[in-house]
């Protein structure tokens, strides 16, 4: 049976190699897990123009809001799309460009010790029970392979002001109580109050 993960990529998801990324400060643990939406262009989905921009190879001149994006430089760890496929751009060992100017329980520069999960979607409209599924499940699977995350935050969470994302159809109880291992869930929904997740982790390390 091959093994789940490789050099930080996940082989249950499709490899997008993206150029976005560079290597963490040394000795710096992963402790968050950073939750986005995207849509290119706003509101639409499907297509591969998201991919396109984590590439660096989005044809700017071919919608009008795409060329406010020439010189973006962004990429995020994991996509989850709203069919519930699983594309992975960055390996989660390294740092992906996800987050921008951000702070976490005092500490800024979030992209050093985080990892990005964007989930296709906008602010204003539901996201799919797959895509909860998917999320969800991806969701542990990093937290067993990365045992030092402690957190879990909306990019308008880290972000306040500048971000909304996942925005107010995001549904965070959904999210975190898709799987099999409530006690695991409930530690995860008091992600922000400090609880003792060390059970639910050799938990989850059983499963995955």
């Amino acid at each position: 049976m091959p093994a789940l993960w490789k050099d930080g990529w996940l082989a249950r998801a499709r490899p997008v190699a993206s150029p976005n990324f560079d290597a963490r400060p040394h000795g710096v643990d992963i402790e968050l897990l950073v939750i986005h939406n995207i849509s290119l262009p706003p509101g639409k989905f499907g297509g591969d123009s998201i991919e396109r921009l984590f590439t660096n190879t989005l044809e700017h001149s071919s919608h009008p809001f795409f060329a406010g994006l020439t010189d973006l430089r962004v990429s995020a760890h994991f996509l989850v799309r709203r069919d519930g496929s699983l594309l992975q751009f960055v390996s989660c060992d390294q740092r992906a460009w996800h987050a921008g100017a951000s702070s976490w329980r005092g500490r800024t520069g979030c992209n050093d010790f985080s990892i990005g999960i964007e989930i296709e979607g906008t602010d204003d409209r539901p996201f799919t029970g797959v895509q909860y599924a998917r999320a969800s499940r991806l969701m542990r699977r990093v937290v067993a392979a990365y045992p030092t995350i402690s957190g879990i935050a909306g990019h308008s969470e880290i972000a306040p002001g500048r971000k909304t994302d996942p925005g107010p159809h995001f549904n965070w109880e959904r999210f975190l109580d898709n799987g099999p291992q409530d006690e695991f869930a409930r530690a995860m929904r008091g992600r922000e109050r400090g609880h003792d997740r060390r059970k639910p982790l050799a938990q989850v390390k059983k499963l995955y």
